[in-house]
């Protein structure tokens, strides 16, 4: 049984969003499916519960016992003092997301494959001098345009691999129901993220394309759904969005636990949802992990355009829009044929998502 040490970004600070733990988990799932073995490495803040708080996030997962985190002066803590060293020395494989990993720790592995999942932005990152990532074995990128005449953002000279984004389709069976309610989307609204390129800084909050696309609520017959992570600097922004027919919900009264947002994403219609201004700039063929969640949930998507896919662009279970008439059009079309998506939705995850089919090439192209 080979053994992969699994290096997640964050998710110890990130508690309250489950989706963000969920992105990792998919890939977990995926490679237990292919017989391995998975440790979770990650370095956790320097809070005393942090470790608790990240094993107790875990266990659902059966991950409890699998944990080797580490604190900012690279010192093993909780359980990883006891068998961290003999893990890491012994695994087949890397497998980092930890953009920013000490290169000491990349050097203790006999084999590293880094996964990109910021396609575009990563890119930038490295190239402006934003971001210096200790080299790697192999280079993995869920991003369709990366390295390719598509891509407005440089490759850095290395050689990437395209995977696909996972989706664990027993985690994510397809729903019961007609589909009746809204269409919803969980969303980050206000990070104070910005992108610096050669052409100077942009915004790169989801408020910007939301309030963008803010229009389409009040110009179709489906009801849309925005829970999202805010605060009371956001009410402008807010009463705008309320005022165009938009539905509000605070992400954590719906979506605060894995649980929680696993069943409000399968409760709904289908997802509404734009895409940070970077991924239309850069054209990344981008797609979010919590729209595949939909897609194996046997819910339709309808989320903005992020540049040319091979398997987004069939106009059916997922329609891309770029701008306001499109988006109305795809909800139309949507509601028109409603069990039609449903079914493609969940044959997409099934074709191009499965988690353990995705799992399978990263073994291939890693090992």
């Amino acid at each position: 049984m080979p053994t992969v040490v699994l290096s997640a970004y964050d998710v110890a600070r990130c508690a309250d969003i489950p989706g963000h733990l969920w992105v990792y988990v998919q890939y977990v799932e995926g490679l237990r499916a292919n017989g391995v073995d998975v440790w979770w490495l990650e370095r956790v803040p320097d809070e005393l519960a942090a470790p608790e708080r990240l094993a107790a996030a875990l266990a659902p997962f059966g991950l409890r016992d699998r944990l080797l985190l580490y604190d900012g002066e690279g010192r093993w803590v909780n359980g990883g003092r006891e068998h961290a060293a003999d893990v890491v020395a012994s695994a087949d494989l890397l497998l980092n997301f930890h953009y920013r990993i000490d290169a000491d720790l990349i050097a203790r592995f006999r084999r590293t494959a880094l996964v990109d999942i910021d396609p575009g932005l990563l890119q930038l990152w490295m190239s402006e001098g934003q971001l210096a990532v200790a080299p790697h074995d192999v280079y993995l990128t869920t991003g369709e345009t990366v390295g390719t005449s598509d891509a407005r953002f440089p490759d850095c000279g290395l050689p990437w691999r395209h995977i696909r984004p996972p989706v664990s389709l027993e985690h994510w069976p397809a729903a019961d129901g007609n589909g009746e309610g809204a269409f919803t989307t969980v969303s980050s609204w206000w990070g104070d993220e910005w992108v610096a390129d050669r052409h100077g800084y942009y915004e790169n909050n989801k408020r910007v394309s939301f309030l963008g696309f803010r229009e389409v609520a009040e110009r179709t017959d489906e009801q849309l759904e925005l829970a999202i992570n805010t605060g009371p600097k956001d009410r402008p922004d807010l009463d705008l969005l309320r005022a165009s027919g938009w539905r509000l919900r605070h992400s954590v009264e719906v979506a605060g636990t894995p649980e929680d947002y696993r069943a409000y994403v399968r409760s709904s219609r289908g997802e509404f949802s734009c895409a940070k201004p970077s991924c239309a700039r850069l054209q990344n063929a981008w797609v979010s992990d919590r729209t595949l969640c939909y897609l194996a949930s046997g819910r339709p998507a309808v989320v903005q355009h992020a540049g040319p896919s091979e398997c987004l662009d069939g106009g059916e279970g997922i329609l891309r829009f770029s701008t306001s008439d499109e988006a109305v059009a795809a909800l139309d079309a949507v509601g028109a044929d409603y069990e039609r998506h449903r079914r493609a939705a969940r044959a997409l995850a099934e074709e191009h998502f499965d988690a353990r089919k995705v799992a399978a090439r990263i073994l291939e192209q890693a090992l």
